[in-house]
């Protein structure tokens, strides 16, 4: 059976220090899809409290079982990679504008800032709606948000 996060993101996501194989993001969790640019004001607003939010989550009993990944609606390589750095989690490659599309249709994404969480073994949507749960659950006790 193929792996259902592969199919979703390809093979590897950037990380920090180099490439990650998806496959290893494929553990009892929830992963976040986090479609947002650097254009965006709304977006340019929400990416710092999101990154405290993951910040603190990643900290806690459930932090290992949480990641995100950043699917770029930047226009260039040059202005994702600019966002990206400020950005403590993971991104999908920006050459993968298929998949971001892919991803945009999947999840039914119309606008940005948009924060989806999935089932990180299944792909299975949990809410499209997860920016709401940055605020309503500032410590992540609702983990895994199902």
């Amino acid at each position: 059976m193929a792996d259902p996060i592969v199919a979703l993101l390809g093979d590897k996501v950037q990380g920090k220090d180099g490439e990650v194989q998806v496959s290893s993001l494929r553990k009892e969790g929830v992963l976040g899809l986090y479609f947002s640019a650097h254009w965006c004001p709304p977006c340019r607003r929400f990416t710092p409290q999101l990154a405290e939010w993951y910040g603190k989550f990643k900290k806690t009993s459930n932090g290992d079982k949480f990641e995100i990944v950043f699917v770029s609606s930047d226009k260039s390589e040059e202005d994702c990679e600019g966002y990206y750095k400020d950005m403590p989690w993971l991104v999908l490659p920006f050459s993968l504008r298929a998949k971001k599309e892919e991803l945009g249709e999947k999840y039914q994404v119309s606008g940005i800032p948009t924060l989806v969480f999935i089932d990180s073994q299944t792909g299975d949507e949990i809410t499209t709606k997860a920016r709401a749960i940055v605020g309503e659950d500032p410590e992540g006790k609702k983990f895994p948000w199902k």
